[in-house]
């Protein structure tokens, strides 16, 4: 008996040790603070958001300033922002972006909006969480060209910003992973979702005639009435039906699938696309397809940024674009003298439904805008 009462006044006295130890224990930095009332259209999926990084309002506020600090770069004059203006959905309006050195990247600014919805960023894919893709830009050589602990450094050194990282995560000790955070917390609130064409799919508004039968073109399949046409390099037949053919890769909502296709820019892909990321032969020239919405404002098109225009970008589908051994089976028409059959009038209404995509309340919204100094 006294020998059990022992071991059990043993443990007892272990457990009150580990106990106290765990009140000791700092506690690691994680999110703190308000949850932020992230407002999701009703038109729009739930938004999954990560369990370690859940939306604070003082994480938001936080990622915000963050992403129009310039001191993220090595001399402190680019920010995130410099590359993705909120006055053109977050893209910058050139081909390639310039960095800091003045030399040119070899891609178009994707625009940043909607991003929580997705799982692939960048044209390759490369990162597959916002928390990842916040990180690459500062250290890449021919953009912001900076080093963690440098900017790590600079941030610590400014008596504004540690109190920003205690409010936000519970420690002032600034870290490249909290601003990472911080800014993809940001970036998941920029939702764009009350063009003219939601406000039609919620019954608060109408569309033109030109937009309504441009959307039915862009959700329907292309090709003759009734000819069957079977999908290049596969045994699949479609049944042509006189549309667009856009609705596949453009889902509608989001107008991204998410996923990457070679939409037949080159017989030869210059830039190999998502194959640098995984390495495979059949992923090359394969980019990740951009969303469509407020494409208006978001020129130049496509992961290089070659056309300067929506009518460059009908021309190019109209005509089918270059057979390649990577080419999507989508792209239907790529057979010499082939064509998808785009007359003037589907070119208008076409042009009517993607303007109907253009969120003016959201380029305008001042909650997305340069906050100034913390």
């Amino acid at each position: 008996m006294r020998s059990t009462a022992y071991i059990s006044g043993a443990c007892a006295l272990i457990a009150l040790f580990v106990l106290a130890c765990a009140r000791d224990a700092p506690e690691g930095p994680g999110p703190v603070g308000t949850p932020y009332p992230l407002h999701i259209p009703s038109n729009f999926p739930p938004m999954p958001l990560p369990p370690d990084n859940p939306l604070t309002v003082e994480g938001v506020q936080l990622g915000r300033h963050l992403f129009y600090e310039k001191r993220l770069s090595g001399n402190d004059h680019q920010s995130c922002a410099t590359c993705h203006s909120f006055s053109t959905s977050f893209t910058d309006g050139v081909s390639t972006s310039t960095g800091i050195d003045g030399v040119n990247g070899t891609r178009n600014a994707m625009a940043l909006v909607n991003l929580g919805w997705q799982s692939f960023f960048f044209w390759d894919g490369r990162a597959s969480t916002l928390e990842q893709q916040a990180l690459e830009p500062v250290r890449n050589p021919i953009e912001m060209h900076d080093t963690w602990p440098a900017v790590e450094a600079q941030l610590q050194a400014d008596p504004a910003y540690p109190p920003l990282f205690q409010a936000a995560f519970g420690t002032s000790t600034i870290d490249s992973l909290l601003v990472a955070k911080a800014i993809a917390q940001f970036l998941r609130t920029l939702i764009s979702g009350n063009s003219p064409y939601d406000k039609w799919k919620r019954g608060e508004g109408t569309l033109s005639a030109d937009a309504l039968a441009g959307y039915v073109l862009f959700t329907t399949e292309a090709g003759p009435v009734g000819q069957p046409i079977t999908l290049p390099g596969t045994n699949t037949t479609v049944i042509g039906q006189g549309g667009a053919d856009c609705f596949h890769c453009h889902t509608e909502g989001l107008f991204t699938d998410g996923g990457f296709h070679n939409n037949a820019l080159d017989e030869m892909p210059a830039d190999s696309g998502r194959a640098l990321v995984t390495h495979q032969a059949a992923d090359l020239g394969r980019f990740k397809v951009p969303t469509l919405r407020n494409i208006g404002l978001t020129r130049p098109y496509m992961h290089d940024g070659r056309f300067f225009s929506i009518e460059q970008v009908l021309d190019h589908y109209d005509s089918g674009g270059h057979a390649s051994a990577t080419a999507d089976p989508l792209m239907k028409f790529t057979d010499p003298g082939s064509s998808m059959g785009l007359t003037a009038e589907m070119r208008t209404q076409l042009k009517a439904f993607l303007d109907a995509l253009v969120d003016y309340e959201f380029v305008g919204d001042p909650a997305i805008r340069d906050p100034g100094p913390p």
